[in-house]
């Protein structure tokens, strides 16, 4: 039986591999008695420059997966805020309205996954960072937004340079 655990939870810490643009954990917390923890990570775009996005999200501890026998999933909560930490140059980023993913990380051992998507906001001319949970809780997805105004700044492109 301990085998079984630990080879669940080298799972569950593979499956917990985040892909996308450069991040870096800045921070924790434990927010409870039983070892749940908040995380913070600095997520760098790879298409922007100058920007930098804080992600918080919810890590449940060994007790509380023991005692609700879910093991393998982390709930959907995030919030996300994102400013400009330097001079702005945009790269080739997706202008479709859809925009284009920026970084993804696994949240339960199959299906859940939390997600940031960049969308640019031409009218506005703001780019808009949506965290999001790709697994619908109680019919609707879970959610946060950040924006960058671009409003009166010299955006660099790399021909620019």
């Amino acid at each position: 039986m301990r085998h079984l655990v630990l080879t669940a939870f080298s799972i569950l810490a593979a499956g917990a591999c985040a892909r996308g643009g450069e991040h870096e954990e800045v921070g924790e917390f434990k927010n409870d008695l039983i070892g749940n923890e908040i995380k913070l990570e600095a997520l760098k775009d790879p298409k922007v420059a100058g920007v930098t996005c804080h992600l918080s999200y919810f890590d449940r501890g060994f007790w509380d997966r023991a005692a609700k026998g879910d093991w393998f999933e982390n709930p959907s909560n995030s919030s996300i805020a994102c400013r400009q930490t330097g001079p702005i140059s945009i790269g080739e980023i997706n202008l479709a309205k859809s925009g284009e993913e920026v970084f993804s990380q696994q949240q339960s051992l199959i299906f859940k996954q939390l997600a940031v998507r960049r969308i640019y906001d031409a009218p506005n001319n703001t780019l808009i960072y949506v965290a999001y949970s790709r697994k619908p809780i109680e019919g609707s997805a879970k959610m946060a937004v950040s924006t960058i105004s671009l409003y009166g700044q010299e955006i660099m492109r790399p021909a620019d340079k």
